[in-house]
């Protein structure tokens, strides 16, 4: 299970951030739970007026990741790619992936990284933070990138 070993990490005030969330419109199911997840942890951090945003799919997560990341404090991204019998999977995957680094990196801000990549459903599923579900990662990628941008905030002064 790849969230064995993941550190506990209790909500702490955020209510001063300014947070955008997108979320890709692939996989309906995935991303209702994706979505619940997020809301979950924005709500326990203190954020009550993120922005939330649908892209089309996973590939266009960085470039309104990056239009998102100019006006808020952090910035989480989600979505679902499942692989298929094409190396469509690795070219959407590696962009997507390396996208939402390089907006991270080249702004300064914080971008919660929830894009499953996963070989079938039943792997998105049970990721999705849905009932039945063994992760949450909605929940996970918010958390992280709101604590990020918290860690930030003092190191910058």
């Amino acid at each position: 299970m790849s969230g064995a070993g993941a550190p506990v990490q209790e909500p702490v005030d955020c209510s001063d951030l300014r947070v955008a969330v997108v979320a890709s419109s692939w996989h309906v199911q995935v991303m209702d739970g994706l979505l619940a997840g997020a809301a979950r942890a924005l709500e326990a951090h203190g954020v009550t007026s993120p922005t939330i945003v649908r892209a089309p799919g996973a590939f266009e997560l960085p470039v309104v990741a990056a239009e998102l990341a100019k006006g808020h404090d952090a910035v989480i991204a989600l979505g679902v790619v499942i692989r298929g019998g094409t190396p469509h999977f690795d070219y959407v995957c590696n962009a997507a992936t390396d996208g939402l680094t390089r907006v991270a990196l080249d702004t300064g801000v914080p971008v919660g990284f929830g894009l499953l990549t996963t070989d079938n459903d039943e792997q998105a599923l049970d990721r999705a933070g849905i009932e039945g579900s063994s992760e949450d990662k909605g929940w996970e990628a918010t958390s992280a990138a709101l604590q990020t941008a918290r860690l930030l905030r003092g190191l910058r002064g």
